[in-house]
């Protein structure tokens, strides 16, 4: 549990308008509240964008960066980390973490098996760090 209450596993999932200004850190890079509005598809009030980038700092996604009068929020992952992590929070959560595996295994498509054996592969042939 967090300070605030929330369940941990709450902190790294994402709201639509959050999901959306994390899409716009990952692709864009760091930005203010204004920079972060234009890349967004609606165009919501900047207290709204505000807020939403609050609850991200507040939940470690974002970190904040003060410059004079300027204020950029910058993800402080990569969307690759952030699947990952949501990922071991499922696995964690849940009360088989072998049987999840497993069945998460059996559901992927075969180009995605190939694509995990490959990289078992190579991470058992030491080409993987």
């Amino acid at each position: 549990m967090s300070g605030m209450g929330e369940p941990q596993g709450d902190l790294l999932r994402l709201g639509a308008l959050e999901a959306q200004v994390m899409d716009v850190l990952w692709d864009h890079g760091p930005a203010t509240i204004r920079e972060v509005i234009e890349h967004l598809p609606s165009e919501p009030a900047y207290t709204t964008i505000a807020t939403v980038l609050s609850n991200l700092d507040r939940k470690h996604l974002v970190t904040i960066t003060r410059q004079n009068r300027s204020t950029r929020y910058t993800a402080r992952t990569n969307r690759h980390e952030h699947a990952a992590q949501l990922m071991e929070q499922v696995l964690q959560a849940s009360r088989d973490r072998a049987a999840s595996i497993l069945q998460f295994v059996d559901s992927m498509p075969e180009n995605d098996l190939d694509l995990l054996r490959d990289y078992l592969k190579r991470r058992d042939e030491g080409q993987v760090p």
